[in-house]
């Protein structure tokens, strides 16, 4: 399986990617998905979150409180990296068994649409990296409208996340999205025509 790793920082357009790219036929792993599943009643993820955590992360009806899970690691580093080291090996897990069902039903590429493919250092085990970016300006702009954020606050959720000029070292193709809709398409299209061989297309 050829693994082709897609991400980009927030507000750049990457989910917009993806959901072109499976329209095209493109087989898609995405990480955030799996995230939410890995996490659900009953997964052994969950209760080894709570053996980490306490019952107090979750609700009455045995969710996960994620907002409540995001204070408690968010100005704590050594619970950060916990949780980080549970949900990480939860997910890689869970992406290989949606990789091998691809391989299975005879598909010969898959996207893997990952928020922090270059912060986990998994881009390594890619054998391409797509990065969508966008200029520092056109970012805090589209946040801003998106979010409903204050300049201050936009500001804040973007340097909270790796600067997306440093994802773009480990790039092999950067698919630049400072223009409109239309514009992304176009690049898309093209980008497209030249990979589209890898997914048997």
């Amino acid at each position: 399986m050829y693994k082709i790793g897609l991400t980009g920082g927030i507000a750049s357009g990457k989910s917009t990617v993806s959901a072109w790219l499976a329209k095209q036929g493109a087989p898609i792993i995405d990480a955030d998905i799996i995230a939410r599943q890995v996490v659900e009643k009953g997964q052994p993820c969950l209760k080894q979150l709570v053996e980490a955590f306490g019952q107090t992360i979750l609700l009455a009806d045995g969710r996960l409180n994620r907002p409540l899970v995001g204070q408690l690691v968010f100005t704590d580093k050594a619970k950060r990296q916990k949780l980080n080291q549970i949900m990480h090996k939860a997910i890689k897990e869970k992406m290989a068994e949606q990789a091998a069902i691809y391989e299975k039903t005879g598909q010969t590429a898959a996207i893997y649409d990952v928020p922090l493919l270059v912060e986990t250092g998994w881009y390594q085990w890619m054998d391409e990296v797509w990065v969508v970016a966008v200029s520092p300006k056109t970012q805090l702009k589209r946040l801003m409208l998106r979010n409903q954020y204050t300049e201050v606050e936009a500001k804040e959720r973007i340097a909270s996340q790796m600067a997306l000029a440093d994802k773009i070292k480990v790039a092999d193709k950067v698919i630049a999205n400072d223009g409109t809709e239309d514009d992304l398409y176009k690049e898309l299209g093209l980008l497209w025509q030249q990979k589209k061989g890898l997914f048997g297309k």
